[in-house]
């Protein structure tokens, strides 16, 4: 009759992170370890995927205020003109004597 004996060693949740099972002869072990090495990968992923994402949003809305700006400035161009514009009519109605009132 084959003698087994198995240890097992926990993490502080309770899971199984290695098991030792001596078989027969002495010399004969068998060692099962599991890692936790994929929950820290799927936090790395996550933590890379959240940093990407606020960078991309962050330059979005720095593009969104740029094409703010150039818009008022556009504007504010455009109004210009229309003063202007305005001015020199009322400038060459008075010369030629076609005022409105």
């Amino acid at each position: 009759m084959t003698e087994e004996r198995i240890t097992e060693r926990t993490d502080a949740a309770g899971n199984v992170t290695e098991r030792i099972i001596e078989r027969g002869a002495p010399g004969t072990t068998v060692v099962e370890r599991r890692g936790g090495g994929s929950v820290i990968i799927a936090i790395i992923l996550v933590a890379m995927i959240a940093v990407v994402a606020f960078f991309m949003l962050d330059m979005n809305r720095g593009e969104t205020r740029k094409d703010d700006a150039v818009a008022d400035a556009a504007g504010k161009v455009g109004d210009s003109a229309k003063k202007i514009g305005d001015a020199a009519e009322k400038a060459a109605d008075k010369l030629t004597g076609d005022e409105k009132k």
